[in-house]
C-alpha cells in the first residue's frame, strides 16, 4: 500500500471537481492526452511523466466502480476494491502493535477507521490513526470522533437571469434526504454560495456540514454582466441620433425613459444609475447602455427624399481626418 506522500488525487490531475460528470472527465482527459503525448513532446521527460499521470487518472475516473471505490477510501482505492486483508507493515501509519489480522477485508478495516458504525475499535483501545482522503488533505481521527469537522458538500446550480435576480427556492437531493435552499437575490455567474447546515451529516459528529453551491446564469437575449454592472445594447435611428430623443430602455424590472444627447455617436454609452444588479449590501448597481445607431433597410417615398436632400445640402463630413492618414 502507499504511503500518505504518495497520494494522487486524480481529480486535480485532470482539472475536474470531483462532482464532474462522466462526459467531464473524458472531455478533460482527452485535451490533457493530446496536449502532453510522447508524440508531441519528444524527449520531454516532464510531458512523459504527466501523461502517464493523465491516463491512470483517467482509467480510474472513467469507470464507475473504481471512480465510487476511490471516493470512498481515497489513496486505498485499490485494497478496498480487492477486498483483501490489510497487514500492519503495509497500512502505511504507525500502528503502535494494532493487530489487522482481526478483520476479514480492508473494506472491515476502513469501514472501523472512519467510525461508520459509531465505535472505538474492536480492540477497545483510543488511539489516533491519519487517513488520507480523495481530496489529498490528511484527517485525524480515532479517539476524538466527536471532533471530527462536519462535511461540506459542493453543488453547481444554472439559473435563468430572472431566477438569479428575483431570487429562487431550489430543491437538492443529497444522500436520501431532499432539502429545500432559498437563492438569495443578486447571485451572480461564478458566485459561490454557503448554504448553512444543508451539507452531509458528519459519521463522527452526527453534525451536518454546509452546502456550497457555485452559480452559473443562462444567457439572456439582451442583458449581460460586466463586473457589478450590467450592459445591454440599444439601437437607435439615424434622425435620433442627430437631433437626440426621448427612448424607451428596459431594465431588469421595469422600462425607463432615457435622454439621447443630439449628436451622439455610435457606440455611445449611457448610464442609469441603480438600475443593474442587486448587491449584497443593499441597493443595485448600474446598468450601462450602448448606444448603436442603425440605417434603416427600406424607405418610404418621402423618408427617400428627405434623406437625399440632407445628402445633397450636408457640410458635415465624417471622414475629413483621414486626408492625411499615410504609412
Amino acid at each position: 500500500m502507499p504511503s500518505t506522500t504518495d497520494f494522487k488525487d486524480y481529480y486535480e490531475i485532470l482539472g475536474v471537481s470531483k462532482t464532474a460528470s462522466q462526459d467531464d472527465i473524458k472531455k478533460a482527459y482527452r485535451k490533457l492526452a493530446r496536449k502532453y503525448h510522447p508524440d508531441l513532446n519528444p524527449g520531454d521527460k516532464e510531458a512523459e511523466t504527466r501523461f502517464k499521470e493523465i491516463n491512470e487518472a483517467n482509467e480510474v475516473l472513467s469507470d464507475p466502480e473504481k471512480r465510487q471505490k476511490y471516493d470512498q477510501f481515497g489513496q486505498y482505492w485499490k485494497q478496498a476494491s480487492e477486498g483483501g486483508r490489510p497487514s500492519s507493515a503495509s497500512a502505511g501509519f504507525d500502528v503502535d502493535g494494532f493487530n489487522f489480522e482481526q478483520y476479514g477485508s480492508f473494506d472491515d478495516f476502513i469501514n472501523e477507521l472512519l467510525g461508520r458504525f459509531g465505535s472505538e475499535g474492536r480492540t477497545g483501545r483510543s488511539r489516533t490513526y491519519t487517513y488520507r482522503t480523495s481530496t489529498g488533505e490528511p484527517s485525524g481521527f480515532g479517539n476524538v470522533y466527536s471532533n471530527a469537522p462536519a462535511p461540506d458538500t459542493e453543488a453547481a446550480i444554472t439559473l435563468t437571469w430572472s431566477e438569479a435576480f428575483h431570487g429562487v427556492q431550489k430543491r437538492f437531493q443529497i444522500d436520501n434526504e431532499t432539502v429545500n435552499v432559498r437563492i438569495p437575490p443578486g447571485a451572480k455567474p461564478g458566485s459561490r454560495l454557503r448554504i448553512k447546515g444543508k451539507g452531509r451529516v458528519s459519521p463522527f459528529s452526527q453534525q451536518r456540514g454546509d452546502l456550497y453551491l457555485e452559480v452559473s446564469i443562462l444567457p439572456h437575449p439582451f442583458f449581460k454582466f460586466d463586473g457589478d454592472n450590467i450592459t445591454c445594447e440599444v439601437p437607435i435611428r439615424p434622425d435620433e441620433a442627430v437631433l437626440g430623443a426621448q427612448i424607451a430602455v428596459p431594465t431588469p424590472d421595469s422600462s425607463v425613459t432615457v435622454t439621447v444627447p443630439a449628436g451622439v455617436p455610435s457606440g455611445q454609452s449611457l448610464r442609469l444609475r441603480g438600475k443593474g444588479w442587486p448587491q449584497s449590501g443593499g441597493g443595485r448597481s448600474d446598468q450601462i447602455v450602448k448606444l448603436q445607431i442603425v440605417s434603416p433597410k427600406e424607405l418610404s417615398p418621402i423618408e427617400r427624399e428627405c434623406y437625399e436632400k440632407i445628402h445633397a445640402n450636408s457640410s458635415f463630413d465624417p471622414r475629413a481626418n483621414l486626408s492625411e492618414v499615410r504609412l
